[in-house]
């Protein structure tokens, strides 16, 4: 290759190489406007990172806190169900509660209602008995037994209605006669007791039998 040859090369690979090195640097120059427009726009959202490992951690960061909201709704929701549930379950004991206690109160009325008999065959039975009796040990015994009675049923909430000289009370007393008003009696008070009532916790186990003032 002749001299000329070998510089007429010469010149044609540096062309090339500047030709290359100005595409280059257009390229570069581009890629740095491009980011640069990108970052403005970035800048404008106040919200987009600003490289792809910012990008990437943004996304996963977003998906993590959607599925903590998404967590705590589940928690949420658990909570009031659980909570509602022990309501119903307070309500479902007091409502048990009740019941067995009306039940208990119903059996044990049922059972005062034989025993109260008993009770008033005992009293015409002691205030049958003449003065002069009373103080014999047969007599005695019925007395004890009687006040043992009367204190048992007493502990366990039972207690005698008042009736006479009280204003007559169809809650407590039960009118089975009319009689004219005697000195100090006022109409419509209770005049004599017929049956002794009976009150279990405030409860009305029997009507006390009464005759009513006209």
């Amino acid at each position: 290759m002749s001299e000329q040859e070998k510089k007429s090369v010469d010149e044609a690979a540096e062309e090339k190489e500047a030709a290359e090195a100005a595409a280059e640097a257009e390229e570069s120059e581009a890629a740095e406007a491009e980011a640069e427009a990108g970052e403005e726009a970035e800048g404008e959202e106040g919200a987009e990172p600003k490289t792809w490992a910012e990008k990437r951690a943004a996304k996963k960061q977003a998906k993590t806190d959607k599925q903590a909201e998404a967590y705590k709704e589940q928690i949420a929701q658990l909570e009031d169900k659980v909570m509602r549930q022990l309501a119903e379950f307070e309500n479902f004991r007091n409502r048990t509660n009740k019941e067995k206690q009306a039940m208990f109160e119903t059996g044990a009325k049922s059972v005062l209602e034989k025993i109260l008999p008993v009770v008033d065959n005992f009293e015409r039975g002691l205030a049958s008995v003449p003065e002069d009796k009373k103080e014999d040990s047969f007599v005695d015994g019925m007395m004890k037994i009687y006040k043992q009675l009367a204190t048992e049923l007493e502990n366990m909430g039972v207690k005698p209605i008042e009736a006479v000289g009280k204003e007559f009370d169809p809650n407590l007393h039960n009118a089975v006669m009319q009689v004219p008003a005697g000195e100090g009696q006022e109409s419509g008070t209770v005049a004599q007791e017929l049956l002794k009532g009976y009150t279990y916790r405030d409860s009305v186990v029997r009507h006390s039998m009464v005759a009513v003032v006209e």
